[in-house]
């Protein structure tokens, strides 16, 4: 049992500083640390089978929830602290009373992947976030960051529900992901960029006619960019998902979703649709 003395109730004790580390990506890669907030990612992480160095939590979630703390490793340290406190420590208002500190996740690629989705320079977090979600739920096996948003800042961890935690992300500087496009295409995957209609690509097909179920990478560019010209230069296809003209181009988490999902519904036995 926790006792009242036990209860960490000052903003200035040291610990508060260490979690308010983990805000920042520096801090991240200082400590090869994560920091999980609230307890549906709390479930992800034991779901996973993940062990982290610390449970930070109110009296209160402590009280509530004595079957996680149960599945926890015996030797894990669990620190309690006032709501008020626990506030200061997270990104968000008004968390729901747990924390953890996660040693950051290695890659774990399959060997060898066949349904590869690649990122050139996503920058906004929620967008990577769901997009990550997505790529979880349509069978990805491995993710290439070419730079753009930290994947383990704490927004891309709540907005993927947890989906950072179960999928090997690579990170790479931009010159590593045209090498890796490289790579995969002499090892037989296809590379397929999602592009829109331009001067440069004209008539790309809709997505839909596309055959997906050969081992293959995706390819997503840049929010506002788009995909980097040099990387265009390495794929085999291009495709397009066709919209109102109302608008140019569709969010890229949005766009991601039936691209992805295209290629489960066609190894279903579904195949590809005809013109």
């Amino acid at each position: 049992m926790i006792g009242a003395a036990d209860v960490i109730t000052s903003r200035r004790n040291p610990l508060i500083g260490r979690l308010r580390s983990l805000h920042d990506a520096r801090g991240r890669r200082q400590s090869r640390q994560l920091l999980l907030e609230g307890t549906h990612l709390i479930e992800e992480m034991l779901r996973l089978g993940l062990q982290p160095d610390l449970i930070v939590a109110t009296p209160a979630w402590i009280a509530r929830h004595p079957h996680l703390l149960a599945a926890l490793p015996a030797a894990t340290p669990l620190r309690a602290m006032t709501a008020e406190v626990l506030e200061a420590a997270a990104t968000t208002r008004s968390p729901d009373g747990v924390l953890a500190v996660l040693p950051t996740p290695e890659p774990r690629p399959a060997a060898p992947a066949r349904f590869v989705l690649a990122l050139d320079r996503l920058q906004d977090p929620g967008n990577l976030g769901t997009l990550l979600r997505t790529a979880l739920a349509a069978g990805v096996e491995e993710v290439w960051l070419g730079e753009g948003a930290d994947p383990h800042q704490p927004k891309v961890l709540r907005s993927s529900s947890g989906a950072v935690l179960a999928l090997p992300l690579i990170r790479l500087e931009a010159t590593e992901l045209a090498g890796r496009l490289d790579g995969a295409r002499r090892s037989g995957l296809q590379v397929v960029a999602a592009v829109v209609p331009s001067p440069a690509c004209p008539h790309p097909p809709p997505y839909w006619r596309h055959d997906w179920t050969r081992p293959t990478v995706l390819l997503l560019g840049n929010e506002g960019a788009g995909v980097d010209g040099a990387l265009l230069e390495r794929v085999d296809a291009t495709v397009t998902i066709p919209h109102s003209p109302a608008l140019e181009s569709l969010n890229v988490a949005v766009a991601a979703a039936p691209l992805l999902l295209e290629r489960w519904r066609q190894a279903q036995g579904g195949g590809a649709a005809g013109s």
